[in-house]
């Protein structure tokens, strides 16, 4: 299996010499072509903080970030913009979806922003909102559809562009029960059928037993990892909260 994305030994600090935060200290980790990784970790523990310099929205203090055989820590102004529009997608807790256009115009305007023809536009937006099943609310605006129907939105917007990693940050946090378990079938169905890259973060542990692998994060550093193999959601589930509970973490945060 080739690997999408290299992270080799990076740092991130804040602060000076005087008052200096180790955000991340030391990390090391690979993801394959095809994989559904999953980041866990406590509130502090570095897990955002590495999903933001993996997503090139931060710069890491030290290290390499390699994105399809391309150091990302070494681009800057209009290559690193190209780059992020081009090569990675976004998957946002809070949608981020613009409220002045409908479900069709925030799928395509990616596309539309790199002068994609028209018509390969449209037959792109209906083959990824048939795969969604959102053919349905296409000319809906979102405040007139659901939560789970909005983070399929913008699951479809994430992928349009075929990009080599899809990066979501705590995708079912502003869900129900039902959106949040639809979704995750969505995320399932991009990774397996679809071949999709993912690597997400969350804090929570049914949302994380739908991923193969889970790296856990603490105090900056990689803790443990667990890789699902042969294990049912069930099995896996039990195993992730066994490791939340070595974290020390809250299980009424996780379950």
């Amino acid at each position: 299996m080739s690997n999408v994305l290299e992270v080799k030994n990076i740092e991130k600090y804040y602060g000076n010499k005087s008052n200096l935060t180790k955000a991340i200290a030391g990390i090391t980790f690979n993801v394959g072509k095809g994989e559904f990784v999953g980041i866990m970790g406590a509130s502090g523990s570095g897990k955002t903080t590495l999903l933001n310099c993996i997503s090139t929205i931060d710069r890491v203090t030290a290290g390499q970030i390699i994105i399809n055989n391309q150091d990302i820590t070494k681009l800057k102004g209009n290559k690193l913009n190209k780059f992020r529009r081009e090569e990675l997608g976004f998957i946002f807790q809070d949608f981020n979806l613009l409220d002045t256009l409908t479900s069709y115009e925030n799928i395509a305007l990616a596309l539309t922003i790199q002068k994609v023809n028209p018509h390969e536009i449209d037959k792109r937006v209906n083959e990824v909102a048939e795969q969604l099943e959102i053919k349905e609310i296409l000319d809906k605006y979102p405040y007139q559809i659901s939560g789970g129907q909005k983070q399929r939105v913008a699951s479809a917007r994430a992928i349009i562009t075929n990009p080599k990693i899809v990066l979501a940050d705590e995708p079912t946090g502003a869900l129900d029960s039902k959106s949040a378990r639809q979704l995750l079938e969505t995320f399932e169905n991009l990774n397996q059928k679809l071949g999709a890259t993912i690597l997400m973060v969350t804090h929570d542990a049914f949302t994380a037993s739908y991923a193969d692998r889970i790296i856990f994060i603490k105090d900056g550093k990689i803790f443990n990892e667990l890789i699902k193999g042969e294990d049912t959601r069930k099995q896996f589930f039990e195993k992730i909260i066994e490791v939340q509970t070595l974290l020390g973490g809250d299980l009424n945060d996780v379950i």
